[in-house]
């Protein structure tokens, strides 16, 4: 009866982390200890050089009420999916959250911290995001997080390059 009862625990233990925050990552990643990285266990952030996929925005400045387009995509192999992200926007001198989201299908934002997540685990061959300046201020902005290719694979602390939509 032991031995049953530790194999339910396992099976119930790695079915919850199969599917683990398939709507997109909770408010808390934004101040927990390991800020930006999803809480999946023991599973840690995969090396930078090994990351498949690239965060790009269309500027890195901004003005009031400003839009700024940002595209999460893989950079070598097209076919590379993925199932999540998690970014944050954060001013280029402060490092203070700033601004805020827009909603689009199958995203949710999380406005305490000015982040945006996926909200299925669905297979993603991209997300085109959109971040709106705060009405009040200009300056710099960078956008950081991590992309999930699956629940222990993921890659933490990326920044986003910059790349101007062509005219």
């Amino acid at each position: 009866m032991k031995d049953l009862k530790m194999h339910c625990l396992l099976v119930v233990g790695i079915i919850g982390s199969v599917v683990a925050f398939p709507d997109g990552a909770p408010s808390d990643t934004c101040v927990k200890q390991r800020a930006n990285q999803p809480n999946h266990g023991k599973a840690r952030s995969q090396p930078a050089h090994s990351n498949p996929f690239e965060v790009v925005a269309d500027s890195q400045t901004y003005h009031p009420g400003q839009q700024i387009s940002v595209v999460v995509y893989p950079h070598s192999d097209q076919s590379t999916v993925f199932r999540g992200f998690f970014l944050q926007a954060r001013d280029a001198n402060s490092n203070e959250w700033i601004g805020e989201w827009v909603q689009s299908e199958n995203t949710k934002t999380i406005p305490e911290c000015s982040a945006i997540t996926h909200s299925d685990n669905r297979d993603k061959l991209g997300a085109k995001l959109i971040w709106k300046a705060p009405q009040n201020k200009r300056g710099n902005v960078y956008f950081t997080g991590t992309v999930l290719q699956e629940y222990g694979t993921f890659w933490s602390d990326i920044v986003n390059k910059v790349q101007a939509e062509p005219q």
